[in-house]
């Protein structure tokens, strides 16, 4: 439809859709705004009343309904001010936003004015009202010094703030401390004193021309305030601008008239980036580059943010600046740019909101208490600083564009750390920000820069002191009435007046400084367009479209996986992993790709299309692609292009619009009073004119053809109801709540509006532990058809974040009262309290039977006292972490380590009266039902294992328990020796630990050594009992519970097994078995099935012989799994050790190997060992060396002998004793790391020696397989690989 149908129709193509009066209703009279947290101490002056809308034309339109209460609310978001003849009265502006359900946006630009008080009934309440407040004063405070007489703690955290903030006065008043102690002398008396009332006209448009708005309401204004009427009637100015101004076209500028002057505004072109008209130099200047980046980040990443400043307007800039910034994203959550105070509940909101609350000048940041601080980002508008959320990821190559950022705006004069530290001016003031920013700003080539509007810097000086000072102008005159030239001075001030009326090109100054705004913000949006454009150049390749038609998308929207995330991290430089891997976990970056896959069956969305446009151009523009895995700045090139396109539109105006005439008006009403703005005739701005103006026809064509063209392509597609519901449910996935509603603030819209929240969260929590399940099962998802395989570390991490901030927000809805930063942490404070407080009277310690869990008989360890508290204390006793929202995020990730987090949320949640006390009736953990639901999907966590506080927490110390359990039947259980071990794991060693004689158990406190891997064990070999079998080693770290086998099965002790003092024993995790526990998946190490043979040769005589197969399928089984150990990103390839020594490990595997055909073992009752054949082998080589044969041989075969050689003396020669079998692992590690044990096998299966000990049939006498298992192990020489510590100790070659 189009404009030309009554008011009470459609409009989309209209510039404006209202216009509105607030302000007093002389009927009503003075109305307090309880809503907005009364504050009875305050002088009557500063007290909040209800504001009215007092008129608004037209009275409705059918594509945007009039919402009276939110645009009230919005336009006088503090309600009534009242002044004095004492106090400042100038007019402010500000603008504002309002969010619809479906996520569509209406502007409102806000002119605020005074006006006297006429009524005398409103001017003899408002003295009453002083005359009561100064009686209270008097009879209960003489000696108040304070503005603050109320001492009783606030009930609601909500109250508390709204007090804070109400607690200061206004800026108005230098005295405000003094009247609130009861001296009135600056009081309200009617017979002395003018009254006077804000007022606010405002105009309602689709889209934010903010520039143009503004200059149409304050020429509005300047009629009103004029000596002189205007030369039309107001109605006419309103009329032109509701009815006959339409909106420009995409790429075309327009002209309208004001009052005054003609008013210029443009849209950007198809292929631009989408109208922002806000002044993005402004935000920038209010916070500094740095800060804007780190406050951007923030928004990607959708924390909850506050924006918070005593200037409504600069809410907005800051607001709207900083989401145009996110093309091709969009923020999908609560925004409220300005938050009235009757809406401070909206704070207590446990979703991701962008919301600017106004301070009052003097309000100490550190009296505003928030409902929930773990993941806020608060910046202070005003004092130009951000406070940031914990656990932070910076912006990919933050430095250089930064840089680049810097660039830009010192292009146009602005310095790149903010702007001043003074207090704003009035949002009124007509001084350009450019031209404040030029005079302060100490570059020299912009001193001189004469089309900017600036004199050289000195220049300026000279005048404006001359201009300023009356004894110079008096001389001045005087010199020119006798003929003497000031020729310095007129060529100074005519060069001010010429720019002055002229501007540039014919432009006003506040033309101009629009221009450069517009020019400035183009050019910084690019910068971070150009950003994007880099950094998902390729994002197209990652999108799974995996369905046939629209209808079958939208219906399994919630179970497909839209995006390749896994592949897509893959391809990304090493530095955008910590950012980008939270980023594309976001509803915006969702609802990206979700607009993506949907233009497969519709018109592209606008955001979407532009920005394919961009990364097309970028690769026509450039043949060569840069490598995906570059990591290198790429700075945009299209910064001149955008800026001109902007300057040509304003050069060559497109379209004017029909002036402003008079219109069928009644004689005689809304007479011209000055300093009142008149009554409208509303019967005249009621509807619009007929279809007679050549723009309205030609959209109603347009309209027609689109209606012509819809019945033939409805078949194609869903019914569009049901079409539309799809959509938004799409769309909405994920999200907790679409924007609130501004007007209905009833108590069942509240409640409404907190079920939904309680429904969200609930949600939220299904998918994201749903997500960690199927990312964490990796190939066993897959199979039971769950999407993506393979998580990788740093996902991890990013999920257990999310979760942490999930449980975070959770915890903070419906808190009675706001305590430390985080809300669990403090609920936990509470909790241990209480118990500790009831274990000291019963004199008992806290272990119920939810708390203690069953002796663990099979590891031999006693049983691990498990309690909430008790993690609480090893939290407690980290002194890394400093912060409360540290701690929680520490006591989140440990429970969830032990298996334990469902179980201890529901442990502490089982104290009802105190859930009761610190919770409001309406919050999610009060409501059973959704509780019980949530404490279920976090119990499904149990099914896998993390290790997400052993590998974040690395430097903090760590109680291991240790227990050697020897084999009772074959041996004395008791020795005469001294035991001792070292136990070393993936961060590190504890060094040696010398054991207490026939203990076989310790505790030891040591750095954390992350996933454990491998035990020294070993004794001096003292006194009469020094032989020892020990069956195996369990260690456990105390604070998260993990318990680690590492077997044995053999002798210590010399002229026993094989002689050994000491071994390297190889762990694996234990799979505690639980009742309450779910499935799980198997552990990450497999445990040997059966105790390790008592020697290798018992192999032979137990008649357990493997086949030639199973061992040459070994031995490429043991190689596969270490090339893929090192095809894995470095932060998950687990324990290199293992493969190599573990059980189906590399040595194992050779074992078997040397082992096949080993002549029989017992000679004059003797064992033999594989080092035997070594050792003979390299005897053999040494004298055939001395004798000569050798030496005949070619040079590479005798630096082979001669590296053998070299190898089994030094280990031979080794101070451990560590055994032959444990001689025979070390050569094998050691050549395999060297790239040596290919080479050496040809000539252990070459030497004589072999003859004697082994038998024809034996796999080393086979050359065809000796070459083929040559070849195999010459695959391991393409890697690094590193061997532990405990492994080569005290071998020296």
């Amino acid at each position: 439809m189009s404009a030309t149908t009554s008011g009470s129709g459609s409009a989309p193509c209209r510039f404006a859709h209202y216009f509105i009066i607030c302000g007093i209703d002389n009927e009503t009279g003075l109305e307090p705004d309880a809503l907005a947290g009364e504050n009875f101490d305050q002088s009557p002056l500063k007290r909040t009343f209800k504001s009215k809308v007092l008129a608004h034309y037209p009275e409705n339109i059918e594509s945007n309904p009039f919402d009276q209460d939110a645009v009230n609310m919005l336009c006088m978001p503090k309600g009534l001010s009242f002044r004095t003849q004492r106090d400042s009265r100038a007019a402010q502006y500000h603008s504002f936003l309002i969010t619809r359900e479906d996520g569509s946006r209406t502007y409102g630009f806000v002119h605020t004015f005074y006006e006297e008080v006429t009524s005398p009934q409103i001017c003899s309440a408002m003295q009453a009202l002083h005359q009561m407040h100064q009686a209270e004063h008097n009879t209960s405070a003489h000696n108040c010094p304070s503005s603050s007489s109320s001492s009783s703690s606030s009930s609601s955290s909500m109250d508390s703030l709204a007090s804070s903030l109400e607690d200061v006065e206004s800026p108005s008043s230098s005295h405000g401390n003094r009247r609130s102690c009861g001296c009135f002398r600056e009081g309200y008396n009617s017979l002395r004193d003018t009254l006077y009332v804000s007022k606010a006209a405002c105009l309602i448009t689709p889209m934010p021309f903010m520039h143009a708005c503004k200059r149409f309401l304050s020429q509005l204004h300047r009629a009103v305030t004029s000596n002189q009427p205007p030369p039309l009637p107001l109605e006419s100015y309103i009329y032109n601008i509701l009815f006959e101004v339409p909106l420009p076209p995409p790429g075309r500028s327009l002209k309208f008239h004001g009052v005054y002057e003609p008013i210029l505004c443009q849209r950007p072109g198809v292929g631009e980036l989408p109208l922002a008209d806000f002044p993005l130099g402004e935000a920038f200047r209010l916070l500094g580059v740095e800060n804007l980046v780190q406050l951007f980040t923030c928004v990607l990443l959708e924390m909850q943010i506050l924006l918070y400043s005593q200037d409504y307007q600069r809410l907005m800039v800051v607001a709207e600046g900083i989401t145009t910034l996110l093309f091709p994203f969009q923020w999908q959550h609560v925004y409220v740019p300005i938050l009235p105070a009757s809406l401070l509940h909206f704070l207590d909101a446990p979703v991701p909101y962008l919301m600017g609350l106004q301070s009052k000048e003097g309000t100490d940041r550190s009296k505003l208490e928030l409902p929930q601080e773990a993941n806020l980002c608060f910046v202070d508008i005003d004092n130009h600083c951000i406070e940031l959320p914990e656990d932070f990821p910076q912006f990919p190559n933050k430095t250089e564009f930064i840089q680049e950022l810097s660039e830009v705006l010192l292009s146009f004069g602005l310095s790149p750390d903010g702007g001043n530290t003074s207090p704003a001016p009035p949002a009124t003031t007509q001084t350009s920000t450019l031209e404040t920013e030029l005079k302060s700003t100490s570059l020299s080539e912009l001193d001189d820069d004469r089309r900017n509007g600036n004199l050289g810097g000195e220049a300026l000086d000279v005048l404006e002191l001359l201009q300023g000072n009356p004894t110079l102008e008096r001389l001045q005159a005087l010199a020119k009435r006798t003929g003497v030239k000031v020729a310095r001075l007129e060529a100074l001030a005519a060069g001010q007046k010429a720019i002055g009326e002229e501007g540039v090109g014919g432009r006003s100054p506040a033309e101009e400084e629009e221009l450069q705004n517009a020019k400035l913000s183009v050019q910084l949006r690019e910068v971070f367009a150009a950003r994007f454009a880099t950094m998902f150049a390729d994002y197209e390749s990652f999108v799974i479209q995996n369905s046939p038609d629209l209808e079958s998308w939208l219906t399994n929207r919630e179970q497909m996986h839209n995006f390749d995330k896994a592949s897509f991290l893959s391809d990304q430089p090493e530095p955008y992993l910590p950012f980008l891997s939270h980023f594309i976990e976001t509803q915006m970056f969702a609802t990206f790709i979700d607009n993506k896959i949907i233009s497969q069956w519709e018109e592209k969305e606008t955001l979407l299309r532009v920005f394919d446009g961009r990364i097309e151009k970028a690769r026509l523009y450039n043949v060569r692609a840069p490598s995906l895995r570059s990591s290198i700045y790429q700075k945009c090139t299209f910064l001149k292009e955008s800026a001109q396109s902007i300057e040509q539109r304003l050069k060559k105006i497109d379209h004017t619009a029909i002036h402003p005439h008079l219109l069928n008006m009644k004689i005689g009403q809304g007479k011209y009073q000055q300093g009142f703005f008149p009554k409208l005739q509303a019967d005249v701005l009621a509807s619009g004119p007929t279809s007679n103006n050549r723009w309205s026809s030609r959209t109603c064509s347009t309209q027609r053809r689109v209606d012509r063209h819809r019945p033939q392509n409805e078949h194609f597609v869903l019914d569009n109801d049901l079409k539309e519901k799809y959509m938004q449910e799409a769309r909405n996935l994920g999200k907790n709540l679409r924007q609130p509603k501004l007007s209905d603030l009833s108590p069942a819209v509240i409640a409404q509006t907190n079920w939904k929240f309680v429904e969200g969260l609930l949600k939220e929590c299904k998918m994201k532990t749903k997500r960690m399940l199927v990312e964490k099962m990796g190939r066993e998802a897959v199979e039971l058809g769950h999407g993506e395989a393979n998580i990788t570390g740093l996902e991890e991490n990013t999920l257990i974040a999310s979760l942490c901030d999930l449980l975070e927000r959770i915890w903070s809805h419906g808190l009675q009262v706001k305590q430390g930063k985080s809300a669990l942490w403090s609920h936990l404070l509470h909790y241990q309290a209480r118990e500790e407080k009831n274990e000291l009277q019963s004199e008992s310690p806290v272990a119920n039977v939810q708390e203690k869990r069953k002796p663990e008989s099979s590891t031999g360890l006693p049983a691990l006292r498990v309690s909430v508290i008790q993690d609480m204390r090893h939290i407690q006793s980290m002194g890394e972490i400093k912060t409360d929202v540290g701690r929680a995020r520490a006591w989140i990730r440990l429970s969830l380590e032990k298996k334990l987090l469902s179980q201890h949320l529901k442990q502490l949640l089982s104290n009802q009266t105190l859930t009761k006390k610190l919770y409001k009736r309406y919050a999610f953990l009060r409501c059973e039902e959704e509780k019980e639901q949530f404490l279920f999907h976090l119990l499904s966590l149990n099914a896998v294992d993390y290790f997400c506080f052993t590998s974040v927490f690395t430097t903090i110390m760590i109680p291991y328990r240790a227990v050697i359990i020897p084999i009772k039947k074959l041996s004395n259980t008791m020795t005469t020796s001294n035991p001792w071990l070292c136990v070393s794991g993936e961060l590190g060693d504890s060094g040696v630990r010398q054991i207490t004689k026939n203990v076989l158990e310790m505790t030891f406190d040591c750095q954390n050594l992350g996933k454990l891997t491998t035990v020294q064990l070993g004794h001096d070999n003292s006194g009469l009992l020094a032989k020892w079998l020990v069956d195996c080693v369990m260690v456990r770290n105390e604070i998260s519970g993990h318990t680690y086998k590492f077997p044995c099965g053999r002798w210590l002790g010399k002229g026993v097994d094989d002689g050994s003092l000491e071994r390297v024993l190889i762990g694996e995790l234990v799979v505690q078995c639980n009742d309450d526990d779910g499935g799980r998946t198997p552990p990450l190490q497999r445990s040997p099935s059966q105790i390790r043979r008592i020697s290798i040769t018992s192999l032979t005589a137990r008649g357990n012989k493997p086949t030639t197969v199973q061992i040459q399928e070994s031995i490429g089984e043991a190689v596969n799994n270490i090339i893929k150990h090192f095809h894995k990103p470095e932060k998950e390839r687990g324990s290199l050790t293992v493969l190599m020594c573990g059980e189906g490990g590399l040595v194992w595997a050779l074992e078997q190997f040397f082992h096949h055909g080993f002549r029989t073992a017992r000679l004059f009752q003797k064992n033999v060992f594989v080092w035997d054949f070594y050792e003979r082998a390299v005897a053999f080589m040494v004298n055939a060396d001395h004798i000569g044969d050798i030496q005949e041989t070619p040079e590479p075969l005798s630096l082979t002998c001669e590296s053998l050689c070299r190898y089994v003396n030094a280990i031979n020669n080794m101070p451990r004793s560590i055994g032959k079998d444990g001689k025979f692992q070390l050569l094998v590690c050691l050549g395999t790391r060297d790239g040596l044990l290919p080479q050496w096998l040809p000539l252990l299966a070459e030497c004589p020696v072999i003859t004697r000990m082994y038998e024809e049939n034996a796999l080393l006498r086979e050359k065809l397989t000796v070459s083929s298992l040559v070849a195999v192990l010459q695959t391991l020489n393409d890697f690094h690989i590193t061997l532990e510590t405990s492994l080569t100790k005290g071998f020296e070659l």
